[in-house]
């Protein structure tokens, strides 16, 4: 019998400790191959650089590649704690398609039941977005903003042809702006979230290798 091939692995980048903290606390158990679960940094530029750093390694230099953490919602009626599934990422430079948005949606539904999960375009900034901003931003008809997902996605493309995803826990919302994540009950909920999320980004992994129907 022929050897069968290594499993492809799989990037979870992020940008806080909060975040990572969170996705480690969720377990890893299911993964379809390796997992890494990578802590960037803030900003584009720290994305960009640990992401583009990381993909050099020849373990990691198929792997797909999905960004997360925590967001700031755009449009109003959203509240902290839901989840954000972009189809694409955007920054000044390019936009980014994602790859199987659909079934990250199915499976969000299922493993962080109750949640609401807005699809649509994930656009990226190099600050904290606040007030008249996010009106703006919502009028080029993005749904979520942060700074890192739009930088990690497109390094990810530039290093090499994969497949990428970005999804984003809404810590924030225009009628529900934080001052700081993790002291009230909208950081606490979002964080809740996101150590939940792990399955539903391996289902997704998965389902990369199998044939559409």
């Amino acid at each position: 019998m022929s050897p069968q091939p290594a499993p492809s692995p799989l990037l979870v980048a992020c940008a806080l400790g909060i975040e990572q903290f969170a996705l480690r606390a969720g377990g890893r158990g299911g993964a379809g191959g390796p997992v890494t679960v990578l802590r960037t940094g803030m900003g584009p530029v720290a994305a960009e650089r640990s992401v583009t750093r990381v993909l050099a390694d020849p373990a990691l230099r198929d792997a797909a590649v999905l960004a997360t953490g925590f967001c700031a919602g755009l449009a109003p009626g959203m509240h902290p704690g839901d989840l954000v599934v972009a189809e694409e990422t955007r920054d000044p430079r390019s936009t980014t398609p994602c790859v199987r948005t659909e079934l990250l949606v199915k499976e969000l539904g299922r493993v962080v039941p109750g949640r609401t999960v807005h699809t649509g375009p994930l656009t990226g900034s190099d600050h904290v977005v606040r007030g008249h901003e996010r009106s703006e931003l919502l009028a080029t008809g993005a749904i979520a903003v942060d700074m890192e997902s739009a930088a990690t996605l497109l390094s990810a493309v530039r290093a090499g042809e994969r497949p990428v995803a970005a999804v984003r826990v809404v810590v924030d919302a225009p009628e529900h702006e934080l001052v700081r994540i993790g002291t009230v009950r909208g950081g606490i909920s979002a964080f809740r979230v996101l150590r939940s999320v792990l399955p539903a980004f391996f289902e997704w992994h998965r389902s990369l290798l199998l044939p559409r129907r």
